[in-house]
């Protein structure tokens, strides 16, 4: 299975929506521990699917899915990025659960322009070991 993943960071609405539209992404996995701030305005998730990030997705025929499970409880710490991976090691497979039933292709979404800044790139690096899928950044 083939898999995307993207960040907002620095992009224009209409950037990131045709980035994703230009890869054929049907849905898109964010991966924020903390999608519903209102500091990430349009990114944000709203309480109504007619605002935020669900309503820019929908305007282009995408949809959302949040997976908090899949979030960086570590971001906070200099060494998240060691810890993050200690925990895909040990409970990956439950976090990434489900993730082959959802409607393809999919991307995963995080606010880090890059992916080597961003946790995303670990949970890619994950389902491509552990599930045999082929990645594709979007940066």
């Amino acid at each position: 299975m083939r898999f995307y993943t993207i960040g907002y960071g620095g992009r224009a609405p209409g950037e990131f929506l045709a980035l994703l539209q230009q890869h054929g992404i049907r849905t898109v996995v964010d991966v924020r521990l903390r999608p519903e701030f209102s500091s990430m305005g349009v990114y944000a998730r709203a309480k109504r699917p007619d605002r935020g990030i669900q309503a820019l997705l929908e305007s282009g025929g995408i949809a959302y899915l949040s997976k908090v499970q899949l979030g960086n409880v570590f971001m906070d710490r200099d060494d998240w990025r060691a810890r993050y991976q200690d925990l895909l090691d040990r409970a990956g497979h439950l976090l990434v659960a489900g993730l082959e039933d959802i409607p393809g292709p999919i991307a995963l979404l995080c606010a880090e322009k890059r992916v080597a800044e961003c946790h995303r790139g670990l949970i890619a690096d994950h389902l491509v070991k552990t599930r045999n899928w082929e990645v594709t950044h979007i940066e």
